[in-house]
């Protein structure tokens, strides 16, 4: 411990040294002199992502709104953002132990010492209820914030721990839901900032006295705290530029060093099941493959970079995520750990956190770097990894999902993953753990945050695309108003309209897996298009650039072909646009009385009113009615509509909810068939080698469907050549 000590200190100095460098360099001008270097260049200093996408703030609304367009209603894409809704919101509040209940509001039903449940509940509920404009929601934020910042302690700790059992890991997420807080409605500033310092100078004495940063959650997550601190900086310095900057340099320096684990020297590569001696909770490596740390560390780099100029750490960070969801990822987007990571077998879990958490990742550096693969990414996990994870009715979850998952239910006997629970699978109300019950509101609002950014001083993009309006003012004073009407990701064509006070540039990003693309811009009394001849994308951003007058509409047309990925072992998964599709087991779903809760009338999880758990709080028993045991001949593989046309263009209503069994309307058929393929530890094991698989039966049509709206499903397929069968 001393000579870990005694590391951090010596490496605290040299990062003071780096910033009272960075003073001299301003020739003798104050600290406030010493700029933060902006995000990626072509992106308007990105101060933050979470709400008011870049500086701006955004009414954006999805489709689940019902804004002015009524057929909004008939979409419901984005469900589950309403969702959210449900888990941070008001029903939360009267019927969940997290987080209303918990110590930061003098409540008795925190379920971690860390105190980290309300944190997590108002980094996710800011960006929801200022997304839909909810009054409901907000008068939650007020309350709850009234009670917080008016019980903050005289020294300037936020929440109720003591001095001498203090940790600031918790303060992260709250200071993110803060700052957010502050973004959408500026008048709140007045209130939040005093308090906010009041802890930052807490928090600067503390790090200097080396305590309350001595659990490794805050020492892998504190590039959280630091994107705070940056927005801080930027945009409500005061006379604290100094400490602002200290204390970046204090979280970074005592903080885990993300970048010297992305080096091929030192990254685990490999299988992490197979590593000798096993990689325990206790191993110094753990704090590095804990799939959630995993997942918040990605943007660790482009964090530092920022306030650091080191740009080694972007090639690190490029290195970081790419090995990482190489290596350790899943189909769906996010990352494979039931807890630690393991390898790329499909029968191990991924936890809904880390996907929340790799979506804000993705985000933050599409906008810090500017790298076309990170939105990709970004799009992936949000239409994939994480609407699996939830029922159709959007009142359970899972923990963990595994790419291969024909049932899903309480587990019995030996359990298969690395440190989670006989639960892990279930879809229940709190299965496992309470944390994902309360972290993973964050995922599809801070995605609508991020899904528009101002470019330079005249443009508008759509970096994360989706169903939105925004209303804003550039930085030339244009202020500009714009829908999007469209059903992507189930179709691939957007409809822009938009308004503007002056001409403006409309910048859209093209997807890397667009075959090919076709613009309609009506702008004005012209009418232009666009097609891959006449106008490319940004090598670097993706980014197609349109001249437009102020009154117009843009039609956006994207072309997509079935993809396959290697899996590894002979098998694949299957894309089409932005979805993955999984083999369609069937479905039989059972409800019980929920187990993944343990409460009485009196427990503050129960209603308020009636004492009652909501009727809507099951545990679901789902199995599959078709044969899971499948392999495919990729070569018969065929995209369709529910019109059984090839086209993926169509804008027809979608059903409500979409994120059901059968009702997205397209779907996959491929030849087929059954093969000898065992369970080991009570779920599939990883596929049989290519030389173990002999059809069993006749070769049959099998359909895959989009990943999220199978709650079981097989998306990892080893694969078999046909042709000679009939």
């Amino acid at each position: 411990m001393d000579k870990a000590r005694g590391i951090e200190e010596a490496q605290h100095q040299e990062a003071k040294a780096t910033l009272q460098d960075g003073k001299q360099r301003t020739s003798g001008q104050e600290a406030k002199t010493f700029h933060l270097r902006p995000r990626h260049e072509q992106f308007y200093p990105a101060t933050n992502p979470n709400v008011a996408s870049l500086c701006l703030f955004l009414t954006i609304l999805f489709l689940c709104i019902a804004w002015n367009y009524p057929s909004w209603k008939q979409h419901k894409i984005f469900d589950i953002f309403a969702f959210s809704g449900f888990r941070s919101s008001g029903e939360m509040s009267v019927t969940d132990p997290m987080p209303l209940a918990g110590n930061f509001s003098c409540g008795s039903s925190e379920y971690s010492p860390l105190n980290e449940g309300i944190p997590y509940w108002l980094n996710g509920l800011v960006p929801l209820a200022y997304g839909l404009d909810d009054n409901r929601l907000k008068s939650q934020i007020d309350a709850v914030v009234d009670y917080v910042l008016g019980h903050q302690q005289s020294d300037g700790w936020l929440g109720p721990e003591e001095p001498g059992d203090r940790d600031i890991w918790g303060r992260f997420p709250l200071s993110l839901g803060l700052m957010q807080l502050v973004e959408a409605d500026e008048s709140k500033a007045s209130q939040v900032l005093p308090a906010m310092y009041r802890f930052i100078f807490l928090m600067h004495r503390m790090l200097v006295e080396n305590i309350g940063y001595e659990q490794f959650w805050g020492r892998v997550r504190y590039p959280d705290m630091i994107i705070v601190l940056q927005w801080l900086y930027e945009n409500h310095p005061g006379d604290n530029t100094q400490t602002l900057l200290e204390t970046m340099s204090l979280l970074n320096s005592r903080g885990s060093r993300w970048t010297e684990y992305y080096n091929q020297g030192r990254y685990i590569f490999k299988d992490l099941d197979t590593v000798q001696p096993p990689i325990t909770g206790d191993s110094p490596v753990f704090r590095y493959v804990h799939a959630v740390n995993a997942a918040q560390g990605m943007k660790a780099g482009a964090v530092i970079y920022r306030f650091s100029n080191d740009a080694s750490l972007l090639d690190s960070t490029r290195n970081g995520v790419n090995w990482t969801l190489t290596y350790h990822g899943d189909p769906a987007g996010a990352i494979i750990g039931d807890e630690r990571e393991s390898g790329l077998a499909p029968n191990r879990g991924t936890e809904l956190c880390t996907a929340v958490e790799t979506m804000y990742s993705l985000s933050y550096l599409y906008q810090a770097m500017g790298d076309k693969a990170f939105a990709d990414r970004c799009e992936r996990a949000a239409f994939n990894a994480l609407p699996v994870m939830f029922t159709s009715d959007l009142w359970a979850h899972q923990y963990i999902v595994l790419p291969n998952q024909p049932f899903s239910y309480s587990l019995s006997g030996p359990i298969p993953f690395w440190n989670t629970r006989e639960q892990s699978i279930l879809y229940g109300t709190a299965p496992n753990y309470p944390c994902c019950t309360v972290n993973m509101p964050q995922g599809l609002p801070k995605f609508l945050s991020a899904s528009f950014v101002r470019i330079g001083a005249n443009g508008l993009g759509h970096a994360l695309l989706s169903p939105a309006l925004v209303i804003t003012t550039l930085e030339s004073g244009t202020h500009v108003s714009l829908s999007c009407n469209t059903s992507y990701p189930f179709t691939n064509t957007l409809h822009y309209t938009f308004t503007a006070s002056a001409p403006f540039t409309l910048h859209l990003r093209l997807p890397t897996w667009a075959t090919s693309y076709s613009i309609l811009a009506i702008s004005g009394p012209t009418t232009k298009t666009y097609t891959p001849s006449s106008l490319l994308p940004d090598p670097h951003t993706g980014m197609l650039s349109l001249s437009l007058l102020p009154t117009g509409s843009v039609t956006y047309t994207l072309s997509s072909a079935i993809r396959t990925e290697d899996r590894g072992n002979g098998t694949i998964s299957t894309y089409h646009g932005a979805l993955l599709y999984a083999l369609d087991v069937g479905f039989s779903d059972t409800t019980t009385t929920t187990s993944s809760l343990s409460v009485s009338s009196s427990d503050p999880l129960a209603n308020a009113t009636t004492g009652k758990i909501p009727a809507q709080a099951h545990d679901h028993y789902i199995v599959n009615t078709k044969p899971w045991n499948i392999a495919i001949d990729p070569a018969t593989l065929e995209y369709h509509t529910i019109n059984n046309t090839s086209s993926s263009t169509s804008d027809s209503p979608l059903p409500n909810p979409i994120w059901a069994y059968e009702a997205p309307p397209n779907y996959i058929t491929a030849k087929g068939c059954e093969i000898d393929w065992p369970l080991e530890k009570q779920v599939p094991a990883p596929p049989p080698p290519r030389g173990e698989r002999q059809c069993k039966g006749e070769v049959r049509e099998v359909v895959l469907r989009p990943y999220g709206s199978l709650k079981v499903h097989m998306a990892v397929l080893p694969t078999v050549e046909l042709s000679a069968w009939t």
